[in-house]
Formats: C-alpha cells, structure tokens, sequence
C-alpha cells in the first residue's frame, strides 16, 4: 500500500493538531518504512497496515509530544516496544533527552536503528526499566504488559515534581491511577486523536522522594 508522503500531515491537520517540518516529516516516513519492514520477520506490532499506523500510533504518539509540559529534559519510555510514544517524541521535541527502555532483544535492536535511520537524540536502555538506577522529568507508558504493575513501578523513576503521562482509555485510568501513590496529582485527562475512549492521563510528583531500589 502506498501512501502520499503528506498522508501524515494530513491525519494531524484532520486531528488539530500542528502539521510538521519537511525534515521531522522524513524521519516519520523513514519510520514508517524500517517498521514494515521489521514487521514482516518479527512482531513489532499487531497493527500492520501503514494507514492505520499511521493514525493510531503515530498521530496519538504526536500529540503526546504536544502535551508534555514545555520544560522537560529528560524522558523515560517505559516498555517503548517499536518506540511510541518515544521515537516521535525525539522527532517532534528534540530538545528533551528520551531513553527508550525495552526488554525484548529484538524490540531493542530495532530501536537502535531507529535511532540511527531518523538521526533523533535518544539512546536505548536493552533491559526491564525497573533495573534503571536514574530519575527522568517525564515518563511514558503505553501499551506496556501488566500495565498496573509496571506504573507501580515506574514511579519511583520520576525525579521531584516530574510528570507521569499515560496513554489508555476512561475506563482503565481509575485503575491505574489507584496504583500511583498519593504523591502525584492528576491533571484532567485529555481526548486522544481518533476517539475508541483513548485518553492521555498527565500526572505530577506534589512531594520529594528519595529513589530507592
């Protein structure tokens, strides 16, 4: 299937969102293709088709890029997979220093060319996040197994007063808002692209806690 290469822009003006550069639109299509591509030898993601990768994972992971608060550094992808939200947060704020954390040797290798291909400032963590010893402004968790678990987890990753982003939909937010600590203060959620009840859940670090391990 081919696609047009404004095919991209044209989902974002269609979802209000800002359109992007030439070179930011490159690296997306460079993306898109090194994704078909790996696909076809190993299970990067169920969804196959490019329109729809296009829709869901790209346009939700650059509007999560649009929500980030202006004053983040430094991002943690917590379980990135094929890189969403990540990668297309290196692309589209490429100010803040991203960590793409993932498990799967695979998923890890793929990431890395990813890196390479699209030119973005991003370094892969080829392990569980849990093991990371840093703290981060930000971290993002999408799509990631045993999700409830894994925002237990995370927390203690967020530096004071950072922010904890989840992508999900209204009806799995209570429960994964219930497993955060009364430390983190949740903003509104916001409406992802495409509607399904995905929502993006923003929540910030109120109180300083030391990382433990």
């Amino acid at each position: 299937m081919e696609l047009s290469p404004n095919r991209l822009n044209e989902l974002l003006a269609e979802a209000n969102l800002p359109i992007l550069q030439p070179t930011q639109s490159k690296q997306f299509n460079d993306y898109l293709s090194l994704i078909l591509r790996w696909n076809a030898r190993t299970n990067l993601t169920s969804v196959r088709d490019p329109e729809t990768i296009l829709s869901r994972h790209f346009v939700e992971s650059i509007a999560c890029a649009q929500a980030l608060p202006a004053h983040i550094a430094t991002l943690l992808d917590y379980g990135s997979g094929a890189g969403f939200p990540g990668v297309p947060i290196a692309i589209c704020r490429p100010a803040i220093a991203v960590t793409l954390a993932e498990s799967q040797g695979k998923k890890a290798a793929f990431l890395q060319e990813a890196i390479r291909l699209t030119g973005i400032s991003a370094k892969v963590h080829s392990g569980r996040a849990e093991t990371l010893t840093a703290q981060f402004d930000c971290l993002t968790l999408r799509a990631v197994e045993h999700m409830e678990q894994a925002v237990r987890s995370a927390e203690r990753l967020v530096s004071p007063n950072g922010w904890l982003l989840l992508m999900t939909t209204e009806s799995d937010l209570p429960t994964l808002q219930a497993a955060v600590s009364s430390a983190f203060r949740w903003s509104t959620p916001t409406p992802l692209p495409g509607g399904e009840s995905r929502i993006l859940a923003l929540a910030q670090q109120t109180e300083n806690r030391p990382l433990t391990t």
